[in-house]
């Protein structure tokens, strides 16, 4: 043997009296040393040559320790041999406890010696308890061991496994795994074996199904830990394998994952035969060969079934392993009743699950249909459970499970798995029944309150998408505007209330109109988001002191642009609503730096405007957060992939529309989507004439002859005396009450607008003058003469305008008569 095989023996743990490891020394029968170890040298110090010769005793016993050595010898004279612990005295000086074996030995010359070997104490200690441990998991472990050689027939079993296999521990060596299970899982056991042997890969916790010959039906599954064994040369002398008895575990495991699964798999939708069928799908083949829901009638049509009802049933799904075992239950769509004497009926009467693990040919519910009950009994039906379908205190129904083809009866484990099913299946069938009535509601509402159609305008070209959240979801709160303005500006407007159902829905259509209501007051953004704020907080507090038990409206986010063609200015603020992005005429695209301000009903802090100017054909994108976090993505990823579907080839807006759909809505989206594309439009300069008047007594007169110039030039001659009339009171009133200079602006469009504006923030009331006054009479004449006037206020002051419409006949000032323009 060479140097590196002594080196790797003498690193391997192995016996403490091994020659490799323990120390020994040679003793005449007058206790002198005359043999000494290297072993020895290294544990206690001594060398050879100090020790050889003379008395154990001399050398090796401390002061104190005579009477306890003596002890020792006496009963090693005696016995002819000891094993045992005894302190000895180091070269040190100090005590050190060995472990000793002493054994009689007699030379050739008939003399006797005494042949001790020793190790250290804690090693030997150790070595014992290794002992025991090897000793306990042979004899009184309940986990069974087996000891395998390297052709992997058996060498030795324990108890545990000489109870598992069958027969008695002696009778196992010899005999290979194929000897006592089936072949397959015999197969399984002897590859793992095999390939620990060949590659030391121990094997950890296993799991396999490990039926015996003697009773193949039983199921059987074992946790399987295995590893290599070796001497101290590394020679392979086979592998041992622990095997536990997991079977309960493992069903209790498997019962729990098939609980989980018809957590998820159970109640996908809101329909009844839906979750019917899943149901079916989770208990068949996982926990019974068959299985059948039943359903009073009353809920199959979405109506709830009177407390006491037992019938009739109709048949809503059912399942089996074995296509010929739908010939033997009722097909779907089925009628019937059940006697009160068979397990159903009882279910159903009792409102409590009936467990049958041995099903008796002589049993009531056999014997209520003969041939179907022959074709059962031949089929092997033998266990059943029947478990009601019950959802807030009301039964729906019942739930049969079969088995025939599982020789396993059922047994409460599965009875009460079986009950969670259908707990699970009965609220949801209960939730679909209750959503049928009020979804057709909450949608008919929600219909209403959204705007059937979008208006054309002057000043942008719109496209939109709104398409409502699945229907497990329910209707949700989103909604969208464009709203004509005064000057041809438009109001662009995307919001989202929080939640869904018909609270989310009203909460929608009040707030609509209320935009609509702030819109015509021709307020700033933020303006208008701010007494949104005040409505949703007034709303929410007037909910709760009407009914706290109703969903509360826990918030809304709206953003809100105005956009004026004429000076291409777009004002816009936003309450925690996502940004709009822009794409402008040459293709780039760009994400407003739009504050976001707090959702509406939080309140707090006040909303900021961002003014911007918009190129002629700038594509302006609004949508709700339903768009952006469809398919799992966060709000960056969906502005990102909403920037990529507009920076696309040049389409128009409905095909825009249809690309960002098609590229962020690949299914149907879990919250309402809205989308809401602009693009604008510039109005013409040769449409808009803009004039600044000094403040003084003439500026009503050079208004009025300004006014006349532009008209002619445009062809408007008839429309001359009622604009001279309405700019010069306008005008006036702006002399006599804003002071300052005076902003005359005349756009010509459908409509011929006009529009003073002034430094003044001063409200203007229309009032009825009395005979007597001397004033008082010109808003009310601007009234009679426009179709259309108002005020709007800015930041440096306020705009009063006044809209008449080009069409054939205009309004005469002189006469109350109209006369052709």
């Amino acid at each position: 043997m060479d140097d590196t095989s002594l080196t790797t023996l003498s690193e391997s743990p192995e016996d403490p009296f091994s020659i490799y490891q323990s120390a020994s020394a040679v003793l005449d029968d007058h206790g002198r040393v005359v043999a000494w170890s290297e072993q020895a040298t290294s544990l206690l110090g001594h060398r050879a040559d100090e020790v050889l010769g003379r008395p154990l005793r001399e050398v090796l016993v401390a002061d104190g320790d005579e009477a306890l050595i003596a002890e020792a010898v006496a009963a090693c004279l005696r016995e002819r041999g000891w094993f045992g612990l005894l302190p000895v005295r180091h070269s040190a000086g100090h005590r050190v406890y060995v472990g000793f074996r002493a054994r009689r030995v007699q030379r050739l010359d008939s003399t006797v010696e005494w042949l001790l070997v020793g190790s250290r104490a804690e090693d030997v200690v150790q070595w014992e308890v290794d002992r025991a441990v090897l000793d306990g998991f042979f004899r009184r472990s309940p986990v069974g061991v087996a000891v395998l050689g390297p052709d992997l027939r058996l060498l030795r079993v324990n108890r545990a496994i000489a109870r598992f296999g069958g027969l008695p521990a002696e009778a196992y060596p010899g005999l290979r795994t194929s000897d006592f299970l089936l072949g397959p899982d015999a197969q399984l056991v002897e590859e793992r074996l095999r390939s620990v042997l060949e590659t030391g890969q121990p094997v950890i916790f296993a799991e396999q199904p490990c039926r015996l010959q003697r009773d193949p039906q039983k199921e059987l599954i074992v946790s399987v830990s295995a590893f290599r064994m070796q001497d101290p040369s590394g020679r392979v002398l086979g592998v041992t394998e622990i095997i536990e008895d997991v079977t309960d575990r493992h069903r209790a495991r498997r019962r729990l994952a098939l609980l989980n699964e018809a957590g998820t798999r159970i109640g996908s939708t809101l329909d009844v035969a839906r979750t019917a069928r899943e149901l079916a799908e989770a208990a068949v083949p996982a926990l019974a060969d068959a299985l059948s829901v039943d359903l009073l009638e009353p809920v199959t049509h979405g109506e709830e079934p009177a407390p006491d009802a037992v019938g009739p049933l109709r048949r809503t799904a059912v399942r089996s392993v074995r296509p010929e075992a739908l010939q033997v239950l009722y097909p779907l769509g089925h009628l019937f009743s059940f006697p009160e004497q068979t397990a159903q009926g009882r279910c159903l009467a009792e409102r409590r699950s009936v467990l049958q693990p041995a099903v008796e040919v002589d049993r009531e519910w056999f014997l209520v249909d003969p041939e179907r009950a022959d074709r059962m009994i031949a089929l092997g039906v033998h266990s059943l459970m029947v478990v009601p379908l019950a959802a807030r205190g009301v039964v729906l129904g019942l739930v049969c499970f079969w088995r025939w083809q599982r020789p396993e009866p059922f047994e409460e484990d599965d009875l009460t798995l079986a009950e969670e099913f259908a707990a699970r299946a009965a609220l949801c069938i209960d939730n679909a029944r209750r959503y049928t009535q009020e979804h057709q509601a909450a949608v008919a509402l929600q219909r209403s309150l959204l705007p059937s159609e979008v208006p054309e305008h002057p000043a942008v070209d719109t496209a939109h998408r709104y398409l409502p959240a699945q229907a497990s979801t329910g209707v949700g709160g989103d909604w969208f505007d464009v709203i004509p303005l005064s000057g041809l500006r438009v109001a662009l407007v995307v919001g989202d209330v929080v939640g869904h159902g018909m609270h989310a829905s009203a909460t929608m259509g009040r707030l609509r109109a209320a935009v609509h209501t702030l819109a015509h007051l021709d307020l700033a953004p933020d303006e208008v988001l701010a007494r949104l704020d005040d409505l949703v907080d007034h709303l929410a507090t007037e909910q709760r002191q009407a009914d706290a038990g109703a969903p509360q409206i826990v918030g809304a986010t709206c953003l809100y642009a105005i956009y004026d063609p004429v000076s291409r200015h777009c004002a816009m603020a936003r309450a925690g609503h996502p940004p709009p992005t822009v794409l402008g005429p040459d293709g780039r695209v760009r994400l407003i730096d739009l504050p976001a301000g707090l959702p509406l009903g939080v309140g707090g802090l006040p909303f900021e405007t961002a003014d911007l100017e918009l190129d002629e054909g700038s594509l302006l994108a609004l949508c709700s957060d339903g768009l952006l976090l469809a398919d799992h993505r966060d709000i960056d990823q969906g502005l990102a992939l909403l920037r990529t579907v507009l920076a696309g080839p040049a389409r128009s807006l409905e095909h825009t529309c249809k690309a960002v759909e098609d590229a962020m809505l690949p299914e149907r989206p879990p919250d309402d989507v809205t989308l809401l594309l602009g693009r604008t439009r510039v109005l013409a300069a040769e449409k808009v004439a803009t004039w600044e008047l000094s403040a003084d007594p003439t500026a009503a007169g050079r208004a009025r002859a300004l006014v006349t110039d532009q008209l002619t030039e445009w062809g408007l001659e008839e429309l001359a005396f009622v604009t001279e009339l309405i700019v010069s009171e306008l005008v006036t009133n702006a002399y006599r009450y804003a002071g300052g200079p005076v902003l005359l602006r005349l756009i010509r469009h459908t409509h011929l607008i006009c529009e003073v504006s002034d430094t003044s923030s001063t409200s203007p009331h229309l009032r009825q003058a009395r005979s007597t006054d001397e004033g008082g009479r010109g808003l009310f004449l601007v009234a009679q003469l426009s179709e259309r006037w108002g005020t709007r206020y800015g930041r440096n002051g306020k705009t009063i305008w006044a809209e008449q419409p080009l069409s054939t006949a205009a309004p005469n000032a002189r006469n109350g008569e109209t006369r052709p323009s």
